[in-house]
């Protein structure tokens, strides 16, 4: 995924070589009878999304609050939880590359 479409966040970003990944994490969420990692039921939330430190700290805990705001409204989302302030548990049947647009997007209009 090309960053560079999202100019604002790539204006605020110090190291151009980052890619999506040092950025967010979106992962599907499945079920682990072996493990308490993830809080989020895998019926419920089919995917688990991280935002690393470096979107925490470009958009500091104010817009982080209006991010998790704007994506609990995203219609693209059929259930939306906050476990932490950078894990979310979602349900869509967006692709996990469509996901992470959508939260770029967002990301993108509030840096």
């Amino acid at each position: 995924m090309n960053l560079e479409a999202y100019p604002q966040l790539w204006s605020a970003l110090d190291d151009e070589s980052l890619s999506l990944r040092h950025l967010l994490n979106v992962d599907t969420n499945e079920e682990d009878f072996d493990s308490e990692e993830y809080e989020f039921d895998c019926h419920e939330y089919n995917y688990v999304v991280y935002l690393s430190e470096l979107i925490q700290d470009i958009l500091k805990e104010e817009k982080m609050e209006q991010l998790r705001q704007r994506l609990s409204e995203e219609s693209a989302f059929e259930n939306f939880l906050v476990s932490e302030e950078d894990l979310f548990g979602v349900k869509s049947s967006l692709s996990e590359e469509e996901m992470a647009r959508v939260i770029l997007g967002h990301i993108e209009a509030l840096v």
